[in-house]
């Protein structure tokens, strides 16, 4: 404790602030520590046709439920990866969707995304339906990957039992070498495959790591708002497919882009069509993908359409946004849509459905045509900074001191409750404990909090103010 303050505002001693009773600790905020390094680990691509059970597989190598699978063929669009390990080495699975070589419009850009995968890896498992067997598709793709100087692995899917491992040895005929038996829904042979893996699987990548520690910002919003085409204009590749109808994204897709002379990790993320408990299919966990990669985000933008009215599905994303604590800057996409009725319209509903963030930033784009997505990058440093920013707890107890003497809390209970002390437990977001001899009433809490923000700049960032209660056995004792 360095100071020491008369009044209403009393700092405790040193011995019984963090009670036994206290429900956290400075180490579940996550503490003051940086951005963490990004791993660079060996890519391994899993390619092959439309529904031959590559996500399957995926999940079956991570050990967990990550990709979104279901019995349709195509559910899987973009490339998408995850962190994998086996036998004590770590390496990243790349998921693809299905490859066909005369694919058009959407399938045409679903082809891209698994051609560049395979340009890209380190190894690739060539994914092959056992039970099918050799399709005209299978032999266009092997005949793409003998060119290839990568390793490939052939993957003989579906061989559920021995009898079924017999038409497995015809795939041979792909010239790719031995195809390897596996059964991807029940585990069947996947050790067997990802030892062969792990010896194919070159120590380092092909490329060294460019990149540092790039700030996280997952890109949110409902369905069809522009999140995947606002991506590709930001990365200047077609990197998420892009398509007229609502849904095309389902995994959440991540893109290192150079922007404002910083390296971004950008995660394009599916868009939520309706409540987690009522979705269904590849819906549900494309919903909890989406959750954990806003749980993996260091900000999150919140793409609105700005030409249509705000929905209750914009509030339930923005709601999710506010429950995980991430920094938070709303961009209106489509404003080249935007007539001067709509403005004046947007203002109104602006004041009345998103009073709940007016500290969020707000930047008007058009990602279709780049207007002023180059704006979002201002945007997006003043609320990481806000983020990450910790006041001492001198300052912060003279500015609280200067306020309860202007704004007393309210009484409560024909008594008045004194703040004795107060600090910052965290940041990430930012987290203040006020030590008081008795509760506060919300509405005096978010006073303060307004306050705090106005005082110390909080501007794009959640702030969350807790109140711990003074026991009265500690009062008794003192």
């Amino acid at each position: 404790m360095t100071d020491n303050l008369d009044g209403d505002l009393a700092p405790l001693p040193g011995d019984g602030i963090w009670s036994d009773e206290s429900d956290w600790q400075l180490s579940d905020f996550g503490g003051e520590d940086g951005a963490g390094e990004v791993e660079h680990m060996p890519v391994l691509a899993i390619v092959g046709r439309p529904n031959v059970g590559k996500s399957t597989l995926v999940n079956r190598i991570l050990g967990r439920r990550e990709a979104v699978v279901e019995d349709i063929p195509g559910v899987t669009r973009d490339r998408v990866s995850y962190s994998a390990s086996w036998s004590g080495r770590r390496f990243t699975v790349v998921d693809t969707g299905g490859w066909e070589p005369d694919a058009k419009g959407l399938q045409q850009a679903v082809a891209t995304q698994a051609e560049l995968a395979m340009r890209t890896a380190d190894a690739i498992v060539l994914v092959v339906d056992a039970t099918v067997g050799a399709t005209a598709t299978d032999e266009a793709v092997a005949r793409v990957l003998r060119r290839s100087k990568t390793p490939v692995i052939l993957a003989a899917n579906k061989v559920d039992s021995e009898r079924l491992e017999a038409e497995a040895a015809s795939l041979w005929s792909l010239g790719l070498g031995e195809p390897y038996p596996v059964s991807a829904a029940h585990g069947r042979g996947a050790g067997d495959l990802l030892d062969i893996v792990l010896d194919r699987l070159p120590e380092t990548p092909r490329e060294g790591p460019t990149f540092g520690g790039p700030r996280r910002v997952a890109l949110v919003g409902k369905p069809n708002v522009g999140k995947s085409s606002l991506l590709n204009k930001l990365a200047g590749v077609e990197r998420s497919v892009v398509d007229n109808v609502a849904g095309t994204t389902v995994d959440p897709v991540d893109e290192l882009v150079e922007l404002g002379g910083k390296t971004w990790q950008f995660v394009d993320t599916a868009g939520l069509r309706r409540k987690v408990r009522t979705a269904s299919g590849h819906e549900y966990y494309a919903s909890l993908r989406t959750r954990a990669a806003l749980d993996a985000a260091e900000v999150a933008i919140l793409l609105i359409d700005a030409s249509e009215p705000i929905t209750e599905q914009d509030l339930r994303v923005l709601t999710m946004i506010i429950e995980s604590g991430r920094a938070l800057v709303i961009a209106f996409n489509k404003w080249d849509l935007v007539d001067e009725d709509r403005r004046y319209q947007l203002d109104r509903e602006i004041d009345r459905e998103l009073a709940r963030v007016p500290w969020a930033r707000r930047v008007n784009i058009s990602a279709m045509t780049g207007r002023a997505v180059q704006k979002l990058v201002p945007a997006l440093e003043s609320a990481l900074e806000s983020w990450d920013k910790r006041v001492s707890t001198g300052p912060l107890n003279n500015w609280l001191k200067d306020v309860i003497a202007a704004n007393p809390p309210p009484l409560r209970g024909g008594r008045q409750p004194r703040v004795m002390f107060a600090t910052q437990a965290a940041v990430r977001p930012p987290t203040f404990v006020l030590f008081t001899t008795g509760f506060l009433e919300a509405g005096y809490r978010r006073f303060l909090e307004r306050r705090l923000r106005e005082e110390f700049n909080f501007d794009g960032s959640p702030v969350r103010v807790n109140v711990r209660v003074r026991d009265k056995r500690d009062r008794r004792k003192r």
